[in-house]
């Protein structure tokens, strides 16, 4: 038998016939976890607003409201709570792009007054053992009950009230950008919030 004679023409065909048998089959496998991962996201989100708000009877989920917002490139998310038709509180989600890795987002909490309720993180790049300590307990305890309206929301060495998190103060400073961003939010947008059932 003799050998086929590799040409030019050969490898750009064989080429193109195993790009498109990949191509193909990476779109395939796309689909196929596209639903999947948007449950999942869901499901993290729905977790989280239970970590975040008082009890609830309404969908957040379904309530929620896109805002503008001077300070963010993107629309802030805010999901409203209520309770037998009584606004109790909302869980407004804060991002910066001013972490050491780059974003940090989170969902904060906050009473109809202002203070918060509890801050779950979302999502975070930080350092592992530094700046990802910033979902520990430990950490996020200092902002519960705290109403930034009369709380100094920077790290102490600049002159605030935020005990920084040891060797990580850029991401701990990241954290107190995005609280202040959905706290700006939650505000400007509170008196509509507790309209919107009544």
């Amino acid at each position: 038998m003799s050998k086929k004679e590799s040409t030019f023409i050969n490898m750009v065909v064989s080429l193109l016939l195993i790009t498109l048998i990949s191509g193909l089959t990476l779109g395939f496998v796309n689909d196929l976890t596209l639903e999947p991962k948007a449950k999942a996201k869901l499901e993290k989100k729905v977790n989280a607003l239970k970590l975040v708000l008082p009890t609830f009877d309404n969908n957040p989920v379904e309530d929620m409201k896109l805002v503008k917002s001077e300070t963010a490139s993107d629309s802030v998310e805010i999901y409203p709570a209520y309770s037998k038709n009584e606004f109790v509180g909302a869980a407004v989600i804060g991002s910066t792009n001013k972490g050491f890795s780059g974003l940090v987002k989170i969902m904060i909490g906050f009473k109809p007054t202002g203070e918060i309720e509890n801050v779950v993180v979302l999502e975070q790049k930080e350092t592992p053992g530094l700046g990802t300590k910033m979902a520990e307990p430990k950490f996020l305890q200092q902002f519960k009950n705290i109403n930034i309206a009369s709380y100094n929301l920077k790290v102490k060495k600049d002159g605030g009230d935020v005990d920084a998190l040891t060797g990580a103060t850029i991401s701990t400073r990241a954290f107190c950008d995005a609280t202040q961003m959905a706290y700006d939010a939650f505000i400007k947008n509170n008196s509509s919030l507790i309209e919107s059932k009544n």
